[in-house]
């Protein structure tokens, strides 16, 4: 019997304990099929929390949740939600009263000998303290309920927080990418007289800045923070509200008025002497009315829990979009920066390329102008000196001859023309793209 393992459900849309035995290694979703035929919450809607506001784990065996040893294995409870509902229509009515106490409560004036009214008396505290303990139990559920609450928060938060360094980078790129994309534009249409130019990446750099002016929209994220801090304010309200914290004080005092009425009975001999119940009565019918006024405090403030929890399930997706779109129009804004880059680059390397081409084809038209002018210049005259006779330019060596040389210069005219030619298919290419 020490090793059986039984698990109790405290049904919060109810207020009912079901109680079931686990079989060995029963899985989580066996117990939960159970769960549904004894409550018909179905298993898709049955949330199961443990008294730390935890939810119980579906990858793990149902006996989770229950705890080792025997002390406490009785009174330890798994609390059973419905996610289907976030307002539970309470106060629920409170337990029956058994014959003997439901005849004395029907009439407390009736007279009855001693040792029979202390049997009645003794279920009466029973009663009474059951009460007592119906509204604790519903109370430690709708605690596991604010700390249910209290984890979804923290995870909310934790998104939150994700969201808005995200939109504060994006938004930085966003600022630089616009600043570089103007001071670009700006530079270009200087160079467009004097340099290169093309239409079509002229076109492409003014889409790319109302991309990303479009690209600002995922930043925006002030609807959701509004959300998000006006759901903060209300848990923090419902973690001030009295209803919060335990109201139980008028039944404890009842339950021990009860207790001390009967052990004042108990001292009394068991002679023939009648007593009535009015006392116990009254104290039985106080406990009921001020379990049926706690109750309805308690289900008030465990439907706000619920409405606060089903609010942040329904944000939590928008936050994960928001999230998405961030990093999309971040991805996009880097994309396009890097593609300017690349293009800026590539005119770069266009510019230089003609640059050098140019001093070439200067340098050498240079050359074969100033050898003939050369030529005809009188020796020493204007202190120029006069170039070197045909006698004084160093023979060829031995082995080579002039038609070498003009072979070799060949070869490199047609490198140079080739160069040349690339050049202009790179320039017309950066043309067309």
């Amino acid at each position: 019997v020490l090793f059986l393992q039984i698990v109790h459900i405290l049904n919060m849309t109810s207020a009912k304990i079901v109680s079931f035995l686990l079989h060995p290694e029963e899985s989580l979703h066996s117990l939960q099929n159970r769960i549904e035929f004894e409550t018909g919450i179905s298993t898709g809607n049955q949330e199961l929390l443990l008294e730390t506001g935890i939810c119980l784990d579906p990858r793990k065996p149902a006996s989770q949740c229950v705890i080792d040893g025997v002390r406490g294995w009785d009174s330890y409870m798994v609390y059973l939600f419905d996610k289907s509902k976030t307002v539970y229509d309470g106060p629920f009515a409170s337990r029956s009263l058994s014959d003997c106490v439901n005849y004395i409560v029907q009439d407390s004036k009736i007279q009855l000998p001693i040792p029979q009214l202390r049997k009645v008396w003794a279920e009466a505290v029973h009663y009474v303290i059951g009460l007592k303990e119906d509204y604790s139990r519903l109370f430690q559920g709708q605690r596991a309920a604010m700390l249910s609450l209290l984890r979804y928060n923290a995870n909310l938060i934790k998104m939150k927080n994700n969201m808005v360094s995200a939109s504060q980078q994006l938004k930085a790129k966003l600022e630089f990418f616009h600043q570089s994309i103007r001071l670009d534009l700006e530079r270009y249409s200087d160079q467009m007289a004097y340099g290169i130019s093309s239409e079509k990446m002229l076109k492409a750099w003014k889409e790319m800045e109302e991309k990303a002016s479009q690209c600002a929209q995922a930043e925006d994220i002030g609807y959701l923070d509004e959300q998000i801090m006006a759901l903060h304010t209300e848990i923090v309200e419902l973690q001030k509200s009295p209803y919060a914290r335990r109201q139980g004080e008028v039944m404890e005092s009842l339950e021990q008025r009860a207790i001390d009425l009967y052990k004042q009975l108990k001292t009394r001999p068991p002679d023939h002497a009648y007593s009535d119940s009015t006392d116990m009565v009254k104290i039985i019918v106080q406990t009921v009315q001020s379990q049926d006024r706690v109750l309805k405090e308690l289900f008030g403030h465990l439907s706000k829990l619920l409405g606060c929890k089903q609010k942040i399930i329904d944000l939590l997706p928008e936050i994960e979009v928001a999230l998405n779109n961030i990093k999309e129009a971040d991805n996009s804004v880097m994309q396009m920066q890097g593609k300017r880059q690349r293009e800026i680059w590539h005119l770069l390397k266009i510019a230089c390329t003609q640059s050098s081409s140019r001093s070439l084809v200067s340098s050498s038209l240079e050359g074969t102008a100033s050898t003939p002018a050369a030529a005809w210049l009188p020796q020493g005259s204007s202190g120029i000196a006069a170039p070197h006779p045909l006698s004084s330019l160093p023979a060829p060596q031995e082995g080579e001859n002039f038609a070498d040389v003009i072979q070799e210069n060949v070869n490199y005219l047609e490198l140079f023309s080739s160069i040349l030619q690339e050049v202009r298919q790179e320039q017309n290419s950066m043309m067309v793209s």
